[in-house]
């Protein structure tokens, strides 16, 4: 496996070794061992899947402590413009962002530590995503911050209009407004 740090402390991109012949490929997209030894030792305790039409944007969400998320995230079909937000007070990269494509053909994982507000747009219909998680979902710890918001300046490629965003993500709070439940 292929680590890559990102500007935002503890935020990894994954690349696993793909093995591929005549018959199509195979990788481990998971193995508790692997992740230990670049440093996460995480205990995942839910996984999650969701399948949008291309221009769905779903986020910018975290839950806060104490059931505050790890997420391990990739693309089993189609292809996602995926982003991670700091939102851990103190940090020295505090309000940034990254954005990064993960598709079903780079095979791409991203490691999202606790503390990270995250986000994705689906570039393509029937886009299947799936994520671990290092705790359950609990309503009353969910948290956002609103996905255009110009503050941020993410680049999602897709305008307004053309996002289809959930009731719920149109009306969370813009990040100057957001009380992150998070330190560093």
């Amino acid at each position: 496996m292929t680590v890559t740090e990102t500007i935002i402390p503890g935020l990894l991109l994954l690349e696993p070794r793909v093995f591929t012949d005549d018959r199509g490929y195979f990788y481990e997209s998971y193995s508790k061992r692997t992740l230990a030894e670049i440093g996460i030792d995480a205990d995942f305790l839910q996984d999650n899947q969701s399948m949008s039409q291309k221009g769905t944007v779903r986020g910018l969400h975290a839950q806060a402590n104490p059931f505050a998320q790890g997420k391990l995230v990739r693309v089993l079909q189609g292809s996602v413009m995926d982003v991670a937000v700091d939102g851990r007070v103190g940090s020295p990269t505090y309000g940034r962002h990254v954005a990064i494509e993960l598709n079903a053909v780079n095979n791409l994982q991203l490691w999202l530590p606790p503390g990270c507000l995250h986000g994705f747009v689906t570039l393509e219909d029937n886009t299947i995503f799936a994520y671990k998680v290092t705790h359950y979902y609990d309503k009353a710890s969910e948290t956002g911050v609103l996905w255009n918001d110009p503050e941020l300046a993410i680049g999602w490629g897709v305008t307004e209009t053309e996002a289809v965003v959930s009731a719920k993500d149109q009306v969370l709070p813009g990040f100057a407004d957001w009380k992150s439940p998070f330190t560093y």
